[in-house]
């Protein structure tokens, strides 16, 4: 058996991770066991469309905050914070502390394109 070759790590959140696995099922009709809890896993917590994503990522980056890093935005579209006080517990338990106002604004931006409920 060979030994896979890491070419690249890279964070993703459970929308991508769903979008990836639907691209894995297209060329392979069965997963297997690991890759098949994933995706149910994926299709009961991905709250928003992989377009949303691209968005909020776009939107946060402008903020330009220097210390939001990829897994932050990526935690942050995976919990969907309503709020700026869970925007701030969120990333306090990631060890990243940001300028007051940065909080506000990326509350803003996940509010804003949180799913809506019916």
């Amino acid at each position: 058996m060979s030994k896979p070759e890491i070419i690249e790590k890279t964070s993703m959140n459970v929308v991508e991770v769903k979008a990836a696995l639907e691209k894995i099922r297209a060329k392979e009709p069965e997963l297997n066991f690991r890759a098949q809890k994933t995706e149910e896993y994926a299709q009961d917590f991905a709250k928003i469309r992989l377009a949303e994503v691209a968005e909020i990522k776009e939107k946060l980056a402008a903020l330009d905050v220097s210390r939001l890093r990829d897994t932050h935005i990526n935690k942050l579209i995976d919990i969907m914070p309503a709020s700026e006080k869970q925007v701030k517990l969120i990333l306090t338990t990631m060890n990243t502390t940001l300028p007051a106002d940065a909080y506000k604004k990326i509350a803003d931006i996940m509010i804003e394109h949180a799913p809506k409920k019916n």
